[in-house]
C-alpha cells in the first residue's frame, strides 16, 4: 500500500529539514524549501513507481528544489560543487551499470559505425582526427557518428526502458531483455 503524504511527513519531514538546514544554514529559508518540497511530492507521487525508492525520491527532489530555490536567490553566485555533483550520482550508477552493455551494443553495430564510435567515444578522436583517419570528408565523419548513436540509441530502447530526470539524463533504467544483465550483452554470431 503507498505511503500517504503524511505518513511520509510523519517518517521523513524532519530528516529533509535537517538535510536542507546543513545546506542553507537559514531556518526561515530551509521552512519554505521544506514547503515547496512538500508541495512538490504532493504533485508527483502518483507517479513514483517503485516505492522501494521512496526516501532516495524525496532526496533528490528536496536537492533539486535546494538548487532551484539558490538558483532563484542568487543567479550571479556559482552553485557549491557538493551539489551539483550531487545530481550526477544517479546518472552515474545508471551509466556504470550499463556500460557492459553498451560496449557491446557497440561490437554488434556494422563496421563503418562501429569503428567511428569506437574512435570518437572510446579513443577520444575528434570528427576532423576521424575524417582524417578513415580518409572521408569531416561531413561523412559527423554522420557515421550521429548514425551510429542513433542506432545504439534504438538498440538501447528496445532492450531496457529509461528513467529520466527534469532534465533528460538518465537515472536508473530497467531491463526488457537479458542483454543488459551483469555480464552485459552478448554479441549474436
Amino acid at each position: 500500500m503507498p505511503k500517504s503524504l503524511e505518513e511520509i511527513w510523519d517518517e521523513f519531514g524532519l530528516k529533509l529539514k535537517q538535510f536542507i538546514n546543513r545546506q542553507v544554514r537559514d531556518e526561515s529559508v530551509a521552512d519554505d524549501i521544506l514547503q515547496e518540497v512538500f508541495l512538490k511530492i504532493h504533485s508527483s507521487l502518483v507517479n513514483l513507481k517503485d516505492e522501494d525508492k521512496l526516501e532516495s525520491w524525496l532526496y533528490q527532489i528536496t536537492r533539486h528544489t535546494m538548487i532551484d530555490h539558490l538558483r532563484r536567490q542568487r543567479k550571479e553566485q556559482e552553485l557549491p560543487e557538493e551539489w551539483e555533483a550531487g545530481q550526477n550520482e544517479h546518472e552515474n550508477e545508471a551509466i556504470e551499470k550499463l556500460a557492459p552493455s553498451i560496449k557491446a551494443m557497440i561490437l554488434m553495430l556494422p563496421q563503418k559505425y562501429k569503428e567511428a564510435l569506437v574512435l570518437t567515444e572510446y579513443q577520444g578522436l575528434t570528427h576532423r582526427q576521424l575524417a582524417d583517419k578513415l580518409g572521408i570528408s569531416l561531413t561523412a565523419a559527423k554522420s557515421r557518428v550521429q548514425r551510429g548513436r542513433q542506432k545504439l540509441k534504438e538498440m538501447l530502447l528496445a532492450c531496457c526502458h529509461f528513467e529520466l530526470d527534469k532534465r533528460g539524463k538518465v537515472i536508473d533504467y530497467y531491463p526488457r531483455c537479458a542483454c543488459c544483465a551483469k555480464e552485459g550483452c552478448k554479441p549474436e554470431k
